[in-house]
């Protein structure tokens, strides 16, 4: 299958499954937020429970939109823009992207029946990993991948084929490389969902939380900021997760929500907020200073990496260090905006370590900085992925 070269193609406009593909993204995300807000509120869920159903709508969108795209180039041979696609089974035509949206589309949506089976056969969930959530997981990455870099190979192509003063001004490809950023930002926070428990407030004085960033991170942000050509790639994707992590939390306890599942130690009214995120912002807007002074070219990729995973490694540990024991202890970090004051309806209010460290998370020093040595290793192994992998994103045009 080839992906990664396509014949010059102007575009008078994006098509508009970019734009659905892009919506379902931030619909599954929303809905996962959903999702997790209501366990932590409510508990007790169905096949269709709202957040699932936010989720499903997702799924179709893309799938439809994006099988519509392929139908539509296998079919009408004329089309200029089938020049521009991939050939798989030897019948369909279509973007890379539409096809990881399909494909993540089916498995979203088998999981469902999945998972309810799953829950009549065996009963609640005892641990979030299960078959079921493991496969709908699987499919809202891949739909979200699809997303990305369906607005990614349009992004090339527009560059391909216009100047750099051109691509500067020209209102279609600033439109298609701010939605790359955005779509990033998307698939960003499935991931830092994903990791969020090792990662929390309480975790931030532990170096196994670092080491889980610097694993996880480097390579995502990296891979962005060198496949994107806005200035600021890697800073702007950083503030989309965090906005698409924080407008549900900041919305959806607004409403009512009463527990349904025992035992209830905290009778809450209202949905309870998720976690404040990680400060990505401050390591990304690092990372996007360092590719403009030391990209291109200008530095070997090695040790670009080992710049980039090093200074990685200096920003976000005094970063989330510092933030992490604000959120955890500081009264003024319990409150809407900040979102300390969230406690789901099975945890003890009376638990004396709420809002003030508990001595077996505070790591002793020779402990710590070991691991901050293996998290400055694991930074810089990553950032060399992350920029290989957008190497190959930069040249994605189909």
């Amino acid at each position: 299958m080839q992906s990664t070269l396509a014949p010059p193609l102007q575009l008078a406009k994006i098509p508009t499954y970019i734009y659905a593909v892009v919506f379902s993204s931030l619909c599954i995300v929303w809905g996962l937020l959903w999702d997790i807000m209501w366990h932590m509120s409510i508990g007790r869920d169905g096949l269709f429970a709202p957040p699932h159903l936010l989720m499903y709508i997702g799924a179709v969108v893309a799938g439809l939109f994006s099988g519509f795209k392929i139908l539509q180039l296998t079919f009408a041979r004329m089309n200029p823009e089938r020049a521009a696609s991939v050939r798989f089974w030897g019948v369909f035509y279509g973007s890379l992207g539409a096809m990881y949206c399909v494909w993540g589309a089916l498995t979203m949506l088998t999981s469902a029946p999945f998972d309810d089976w799953w829950h009549n056969t065996y009963g609640l969930d005892v641990q979030i990993l299960t078959p079921p959530h493991t496969v709908l997981l699987i499919g809202m990455m891949t739909v979200q991948f699809g997303a990305m870099i369906g607005v990614l190979a349009l992004q090339n192509r527009f560059s391909q084929n216009l100047s750099m003063n051109e691509s500067e001004t020209d209102p279609t490809a600033q439109r298609l490389k701010v939605m790359f950023t955005i779509s990033a930002g998307l698939l960003l926070s499935i991931l830092y969902t994903m990791l969020a428990e090792k990662m929390g407030s309480w975790a931030s004085h532990h170096s196994s939380s670092y080491i889980t960033m610097s694993i996880a991170f480097p390579f995502y942000l990296l891979a962005v900021g060198r496949a994107s050509s806005l200035r600021y790639p890697i800073t702007i994707t950083a503030a989309a997760y965090m906005l698409t992590m924080l407008i549900p939390s900041w919305i959806l306890p607004l409403f009512p929500a009463t527990p349904r599942l025992g035992p209830v130690l905290n009778p809450i009214t209202h949905y309870q907020p998720f976690v404040f995120p990680l400060l990505l912002i401050a390591p990304g807007f690092v990372l996007d200073k360092l590719l403009h002074r030391f990209g291109n070219g200008r530095l070997n990729d090695w040790l670009l990496a080992a710049l980039t995973g090093t200074v990685f490694v200096l920003v976000i540990s005094p970063v989330q260090w510092y933030f992490g024991g604000f959120l955890h202890t500081s009264p003024n970090a319990q409150n809407w905006f900040f979102l300390s004051s969230s406690m789901s309806y099975d945890t003890d209010p009376t638990w004396p370590y709420h809002y003030k460290f508990h001595p077996h998370w505070l790591e002793p020093l020779p402990d710590f900085l070991k691991g901050i040595g293996i998290a400055l290793v694991c930074a810089i192994l990553s950032a060399r992925i992350g920029l290989l992998w957008g190497n190959w994103m930069k040249r994605v045009q189909r």
